[in-house]
Order: structure tokens, then sequence, then C-alpha cells
């Protein structure tokens, strides 16, 4: 009798190999961990640069001595304010605060009113040569300040205006207006024209127009004119030191020049002054910085 092997039957469910996970698709606009971790890094490494001149400044205005910025390191032993105290109490440091402060606000309100005029002007009326008048404008910004210190003497001495403050603001409006005018000019070309005619439907006269829509639409735009004029006048020197003679009427750029001599510097007390000049301008981009970004952007999207 023979015997015969029965053939191996397949089992019944049929084992397979585990399913690989499916593939991560990305998003557009979504950026691998890799590109996201070099992105931050080298964020990180330019906020370090921006920063280190004004942590290096910081620093140094802690050394009581002058000739302490030779050797930085022997700081760290010896920091003091001492060089605060001596610049609030045996300084013109509020005088020169109070005429900068004159000067730099007078400019921005003046300055930007005359340029918002001046932009939305040309951007709504089509008078004869009113593009020429925005070339014109420019071409007054080619000229060097060492060319126009002396014309500008003279007139604001027929004007009775040398060691005043509002010869003072009226030269620095001239510097400012002009930059301000083409900015606020694109600003205003990106504000619908039936903003205008349905103020003029209510009633509204241009003036009117103007001040009660078209300003308050255009706040980002007098933001940048505005922080832009404020810096223009606060850190100016070649025209503070020329047109204002008394010491009580320096403003801080020229004030610190007080501090530099012939045979001496007091690097030290220069570098307090530059901390304590810093808060104002601070303070003023605290306040401007929600506009700032949008007004810088959207000037220049139509002109």
């Amino acid at each position: 009798m023979s015997t015969s092997t029965a053939p191996t039957q397949a089992p019944a469910e049929q084992i397979t190999a585990p399913a690989a996970p499916p593939r991560k698709v990305r998003r557009r606009g979504e950026r691998s961990r890799a590109a996201s971790f070099a992105s931050h890094g080298v964020l990180t490494l330019a906020s370090l640069v921006a920063l280190f001149p004004v942590g290096w400044l910081v620093y140094l205005s802690l050394g009581p001595d002058k000739n302490d910025y030779l050797h930085p390191g022997r700081i760290w032993s010896k920091m003091t304010f001492d060089n605060y105290a001596f610049v609030l109490q045996d300084t013109n440091f509020f005088d020169w605060l109070k005429s900068s402060l004159i000067v730099s606000l007078g400019t921005t309100v003046i300055g930007v009113l005359v340029a918002a005029t001046t932009g939305y002007a040309v951007s709504r009326m089509r008078f004869p040569g009113y593009k020429k008048l925005m070339w014109v404008l420019l071409v007054t910004q080619m000229f060097p300040i060492a060319v126009l210190i002396v014309p500008m003497y003279q007139i604001l001495s027929k004007l009775q205006l040398i060691d005043n403050y509002f010869g003072l603001i009226l030269v620095y409006c001239s510097t400012a207006v002009p930059y301000c005018a083409w900015l606020l000019k694109g600003y205003f070309d990106t504000i619908p024209f039936e903003i205008d005619e349905a103020g003029r439907v209510d009633g509204l006269s241009p003036f009117g127009t103007f001040f009660r829509l078209i300003l308050p639409l255009a706040r980002p735009g007098l933001a940048v004119a505005g922080f832009y004029s404020f810096i223009t006048a606060f850190g100016e020197v070649a025209f503070a030191s020329t047109f204002m003679l008394s010491d009580t009427k320096y403003t801080f750029a020229v004030g610190l020049q007080s501090f530099v001599s012939e045979h001496d510097a007091q690097r030290n007390l220069m570098a307090a002054t530059a901390v304590l000049v810093a808060i104002p301008v601070s303070a003023f981009f605290y306040l401007v910085q929600k506009n700032l970004v949008t007004g810088l952007t959207a000037g220049g999207t139509k002109g």
C-alpha cells in the first residue's frame, strides 16, 4: 500500500505586509523645520547686530572715566550712574530737551500739514503745472546743505529769525516737505475718488472733505510723514548750530558737541547724553508704530 503526502493547503487568511505611513504633503507657504530654523537663526543674528551698537553705547555710558572706551573691559567692575547725574544736573540738558521738542514737533505739525495739502491737491486736482510742481519739490533736495546755509542765513537775518525757534522750524520744513509731499501724494492716490464725490454730495466743501474724510483715512501715511519730519528735525546738526546762537536754545544734536573741545573729549558724558536723547525718539516711535509699516508700503502701490 502506497502512501501519498497531502498537498499543503494555503492559509485561509493571507498575511500581508504592513502598509507604509502616508507621506505628509507640505502645504503652499509652509516651510520645513530646517528652513524655519535657518530663518529664525538669521533673524536672531540680524537683531543682535542691530542691537549691539545700542547696548555698547549704554555700556560705555556707565564708565566713570572719559577714557574708559579705550579699555571697555574695566568698566564692568566700576559701573556707575554718575554720568547721567552730571548730565541732568550740571548741564543744559533740559533746555536742550525743550528746544528739541519745540523744533521737532513744530516741524512735524507744520511740515505734515503743508505736505498733506500739497499732496492732496496734486493727487485730486488737475491745475496747470501740477506735475511740474512735484518735480520742483524734488529738485530742491538736490542742493547740499553747504550751498543752502549762506542764502538761508541771509534770508533769516533779514526776517530777524536768527536764534529763533520759528526760523529753524521753517528751515527744517524746507527739507521735510518735499519728501513728505511725494509720500502723501502716492498715499492719496490709493484712496478712491468716490469718497470725495460722496463728501460733495453731502454738502462738504473741498476743505471739509479733506479734513473730515480724507485725512482720517490717510493716518498711516501721515504717521510716516510725521515720523520722518520729527527725526529730520531732531537729529540735524548743521542748520541748528548755524542759526541758533544761544546755548540755552541748542538742540540735542548741537548740545552733544559741547562735550568735545579742541584738546579734550568727554566721551562718557556724550554716551550718557546720547542714551537720554534716544528716549524721546523711542517714545515717538512707539506712538506711531501701529501705522508706520502700513504707511510705508501703501504709498508705493500707485503713483
